[in-house]
């Protein structure tokens, strides 16, 4: 696939985007020179990363399985990125191919390259908007049209809300999420966490993400535990991203979990 085939024209190609980072760290091949080279930087800092990558990239599959066996059967995926490297509608699609999945992203390529691959798979959408705008985006055309928010949503925000640094901002995000859905949806959040490591190499981190399309923002658990505020955490509760309901002894990172560096946890509204 070439650039010009996925790339929008309003895309900057000179700075690094985060979609397409996490994409490469997924080991994708929808990314650049300029992705990679923030990337290695990261790896320095961090050379887990990939394996934390493919850890949340995991604990999504499983908590999007979980929801869709406990009968919820629409998804609003907000800061889902490029879908590649098993999406959610591909994950909820193969246990209920009835279900709706409608990808939000502010990033033009994620959108752009996002409404290529869907456009032949039923019941799903992409939408351009800003999850800062979430009492808003609820309500748009395109989002209604897929969505019925009479019935139970799974709203997911997996590896989104440490691009929100603001406290108040990333709180009032998940308020609006919650005061928009009915009794019974669920949301599931992962989140990249200061427990595991030292204060100057979370800094470090920062800094490259300021050089990229999103600024970036470590929480503690009990910040993230925050975000959960209405919601009632389902088992396990809040844990590192390879403990949430693993599915064998061979799940990655299973054997030393805080090397995820993050936490997932899944709250249903009562």
């Amino acid at each position: 696939m070439t650039e010009s085939n996925w790339v929008p024209e309003e895309v900057p190609l000179d700075r690094p985007n985060v979609a397409r980072m996490y994409d490469y760290f997924l080991g994708g091949a929808h990314n650049f020179a300029v992705d990679r080279e923030a990337a290695q930087q990261l790896y320095k800092l961090f050379p887990d990363l990939p394996l934390i990558a493919q850890a949340n990239r995991a604990g999504l599959r499983r908590a999007v399985v979980a929801l869709v066996e406990a009968g919820v059967d629409q998804f609003l995926d907000i800061g889902s990125g490029i879908p590649t490297a098993g999406p959610v509608h591909e994950i909820a699609q193969r246990v209920n191919p009835r279900a709706r999945v409608v990808y939000v992203d502010v990033e033009p390529v994620a959108v752009a390259h996002s409404r290529a691959i869907l456009q032949s798979v039923p019941n799903t959408t992409a939408v351009r908007a800003d999850a800062r705008e979430a009492a808003e985006l609820v309500h748009r055309p395109e989002v209604r049209e897929l969505i019925d928010f009479q019935k139970p949503i799974g709203v997911l925000l997996v590896a989104l809300l440490h691009f929100v640094p603001d406290d108040e901002v990333a709180l009032q995000m998940v308020r609006s999420l919650r005061e928009a859905v009915p009794s019974g949806s669920y949301i599931v959040i992962s989140h990249a966490a200061t427990e595991q490591s030292e204060p100057d190499r979370l800094s470090a981190v920062e800094r490259v993400y300021r050089e990229s399309t999103s600024p970036f923002h470590f929480r503690s658990r009990e910040q993230i535990a925050a975000l959960f505020e209405g919601f009632e955490l389902i088992e396990p509760g809040l844990v590192y991203l390879p403990l949430w309901r693993p599915e064998s002894d061979d799940d990655l990172l299973l054997d030393d979990p805080q090397r995820s560096n993050g936490y997932l946890g899944v709250g249903r509204k009562p």
